[in-house]
Order: C-alpha cells, then structure tokens, then sequence
C-alpha cells in the first residue's frame, strides 16, 4: 500500500489506534456548522475506512465505534448545556449522559464496519470493497435516522449544504449526499484511482443538469420575532408577566401579511393565561394574522406544543409529532431520568394537524423545531399533491436550550439543506437564534443577529412545483435508499473477487 511504503510502521499503528480513531471524529465534526469544511468529512472518513482494512469484524467494529464516538461527542456537546445549566444535572453525569448518547448512536456505524468487515474478509481491496464500505456505511446512517423514533441531527450529508455536492440536493436529498460522500471516501481509502476520476465526471456533468424545478408563486411580507428569552427565565412565573408584555410589543410592532412566533413563546394554553394578556394578543392577530407558538390540551389529556392561528379565517392549529426524547417525551424506563432534569411538559401528547396554512396566496407548512429533520415524514408528504402542496415552509425553534452558538449554527445548516432538498423558502422565527429567511436555493436573504431582541420584516418568494427527490421521497420514503444499499452489498459479495 502506498501510504505503508510512505509510513514509518510505527505511525501507521498510531494512525489506526484507538485515539486516532477518536481524533478521526472529531475531524468530522469540523466539516458541520458553523466551520465551512465540508470536504473535512469524506477525508475523516476516508481515515476510517483505510484504518479498518485488513482488521477482523471485531476490531473493525471498534474503530467505527470509536471514530462514532468522537464525531457525536465533539458535535453534540452542547446537550451538556440542557443538562447541567438548565436540567440542574451534575456536572460529572451530563458529561456521561452526552458520552453514553454518542457511544449510543456509534453502535450504528459500529456494526456498520463490522459487517464490512466480516463480508469483505481480510483481504478484500479495491473497487468492491469501496462499494461494501459506503452500502454498510449508509445503512448505519438511514439506522440512525428511522430507528427508536430517530436522531439524525449531524447526518453526514449535512456536511454539504454548501460545496460541490449540494448541487445533488434536489435529486437525491441529505441521504444521498451522506452515501456520496461515503462512495467517495471508501474510493480514496482503497486507491480507486479510476472510480474517482468517474466520480469526479459525474459531479462536474451535474453541474449542468436543470437548476430550478419549482417556479414562483408570489410574495408574502413576514414579521418573524425574536424574544431572546434566556431558557432559565421562560417558565419563571416571576418573569412571565414581563416577558409576554415584551412578546405583546414586539407582535404590535410588526408589520407585513402574518407574523410567526418561536414555539413556545407563550408556555402554557391560551385557556391557562390571563384573559388580558389573550385579548391583547388577540387585538394584534386583528392587523395582520399571527401564528403564535403556545400549548394545547390539559393536564388530563396532556398538552402538545403547538402554533396557534389567531386572527385568520378560518381556525388553524398545527400540533407538533415528532417530538425530541426526553425534552418532550418520556422513553420506557427513563421516567426517573427526566424528573431528575426537571424538565417543564417534559412529556408531551403528539400532534395531529399536518395541513399547510392557506395565507396571503401562499401555503404554510409548520415544522416545529427539530422536525424539519425528518423531511422525507413530514416534508415530502406536504408537498405531494399539486394544489394543495406548501409554497413556504415554516420553522419556529426554541434552541435557547443548547447554548449560544453551535446547536444555532448546526440547525440553521439543516433548515438550509431541507431548502436544497425540495426548493421552498424556509422562514424561521426563534427564541435566539437564527431567525432567518432562506430563498428556495439555500441561500439566506435575511437574519436578525443571534442572542439579541427584534422582528425580522422580510419579503418571501414562495414556489411550487416538485424536485427529483420530492417525487421519490414523498411516496416511498428512505426504502429506495436503502434497498440500493442492500442490492450493492447482496451483489458485490457474492460475486467472486477477480
């Protein structure tokens, strides 16, 4: 091998020990918001790759446990914030509880390796060997998306919402970027010199392919507001008249065709608050409509975090159901867990509202929070069925959770993707950060300042019409993707090595 005539063999050891392999992963982390080093991923991984070649199962497994490790630990870090400075968790056990996350969810990419390496045998090199290695790589990741309600924040193809492959995007969405980028890796780990320069063809051809497969439907003037509430004020009683007097001016002061809220600006149902504060609110909605982020439900039917309508036509709410482990819902035997975070409607009801908003000629779809990480459930399905489908998609978050910077970074890296992925403008409103406006291009055309108060006013060019993978995603979902993974690996491992 060329990097072992290169090497000393001391350092190729060092290169495939354990902490190497750590060090790997967090290299990876390097390539997610808010660094710009996309190509930091397919490199990282190309280390993995190389550094599992010639090990048994067992061994490989660990190295891609390790490389897990490393790049969920170092990426998802932040959960620390959640745990200790709002959770009241000691400082020592939400380390673990971030550590135990990350060893967790590498047990994917563990097996991942494992089975490679198990298929492929010692000895195995090559063009094949390139193929196993992105099918079992991507199976791990279409895992860790879809398994035990699903956690894909940092999906490898996250990585290029910007770079030479977001142009693929609109064809074959975040997943199919992840399973590119593993082709390429597990190709510059074998030396496939060949394949690369084919690779390489392929993604300077698609520059060429069609840009634009939505057209315009129109403007539509928004106010998003930004409270900039600190998390460990929001559901302070003490602090609740004040922060909805501040929430009340803001709404009043905005301007345009609808103004969207966070979720969870107002803490519990309107029912809950004092009747004042609703009128006013109410008497705002009357200029121009408003969708708020508040609760519905009670204690006895349990309440669902939700966007309100006030002030439209017709009555309109949209109930959140794809809600986060442990901040919104209670996994079996994890009870003792969320209590011990003190967590406010730490266990929530699903919602059942999935319409889009029919407002000033546009359609509104709401995804609430961390759902719009699950586009091929909530978006595709959306945007399948011309008249009716969203022109806009909407986002309201809460991240005031997780810190002032990284987490803020790495979703607006993910709402810029889901733009990519079916070519509609993405409007968020935020309690912090980032409240943005995203063109159907993933571009950002306009943002308020993280961690400060204000209400973006902005106009959004909505559009319809259908991507390449909006037409596949939205009747089948991930199966093509994972049954191409499992069709390359039936189909190189049989065929007897030349």
């Amino acid at each position: 091998m060329l990097l072992a005539r290169l090497l000393p063999e001391r350092l190729i050891r060092a290169l495939r020990s354990t902490p190497a392999l750590l060090l790997a992963g967090v290299l990876q982390t390097a390539a997610f918001a808010p660094s710009p080093a996309w190509w930091a991923q397919p490199v990282s991984l190309a280390w993995l790759f190389w550094a599992q070649q010639g090990q048994r199962p067992r061994r490989a497994a660990w190295l891609g446990a390790c490389f897990g490790s490393g790049w969920l630990a170092s990426g998802l870090w932040w959960l620390y914030i959640s745990l200790h400075d709002h959770g009241h968790l000691p400082a020592p056990l939400a380390v673990a509880a971030v550590l135990l996350l990350a060893a967790f969810l590498s047990l994917y990419y563990a097996l991942a390796l494992g089975l490679a390496a198990r298929w492929l045998g010692p000895s195995q090199r090559g063009w094949r060997a390139a193929l196993v290695l992105a099918a079992c790589w991507t199976g791990a990741e279409l895992a860790r998306a879809t398994l035990w309600t699903g956690f894909p924040w940092l999906a490898g193809g996250y990585a290029h919402a910007a770079g030479p492959l977001a142009v693929l995007a609109p064809w074959v969405g975040v997943y199919g970027l992840g399973a590119l980028a593993a082709l390429l890796a597990a190709a510059l780990s074998q030396r496939c010199w060949r394949l690369l320069a084919g690779l390489a063809l392929v993604l300077l051809a698609c520059q060429w392919l069609p840009a634009d497969f939505t057209r315009p439907t129109g403007e539509l003037a928004v106010s998003l507001v930004q409270p900039n509430v600190p998390q460990d004020q929001k559901f302070d009683r003490e602090r609740w008249d004040r922060n909805l007097d501040e929430l009340a001016t803001l709404i009043e002061s905005a301007r345009g065709q609808v103004v969207i809220t966070p979720e969870s600006v107002v803490p519990l149902p309107l029912a809950y608050l004092d009747p004042d504060v609703v009128a006013r609110l109410q008497r705002a909605a009357a200029q121009r409509p408003l969708l708020l982020g508040s609760f519905l439900g009670d204690e006895q039917r349990g309440f669902v975090n939700s966007l309100v309508a006030l002030g439209t036509a017709e009555p309109y709410d949209y109930g959140k159901r794809h809600l986060l482990p442990f901040g919104e819902f209670i996994p079996p035997g994890f009870g003792w867990f969320v209590r011990a975070l003190q967590i406010p409607l730490g266990d929530q009801a699903r919602g059942q509202h999935q319409d889009a908003l029919a407002l000033g000629g546009q359609r509104l779809r709401p995804l609430i929070c961390y759902e719009d990480l699950f586009g091929e459930d909530f978006v595709a399905s959306a945007l399948e069925g011309s008249a009716a489908s969203a022109t806009v998609l909407v986002n309201a978050s809460n991240l005031a959770w997780f810190g002032e910077e990284v987490a803020i970074h790495q979703h607006l890296q993910i709402a810029r993707l889901r733009s990519l992925e079916f070519q509609r403008p993405t409007i968020r409103s935020t309690n912090t950060g980032a409240t943005v406006v995203i063109d159907h291009r993933g571009v950002m055309t306009d943002a308020l300042t993280t961690n400060t108060q204000g209400v973006l006013r902005a106009q959004v060019q909505g559009t319809s019409g259908l991507t390449p993978f909006a037409r596949w995603a939205g009747p089948w979902g991930l199966w093509p993707l994972i049954g191409l993974a499992v069709v390359l690996v039936i189909v190189v491992t049989r065929r007897p090595a030349s």
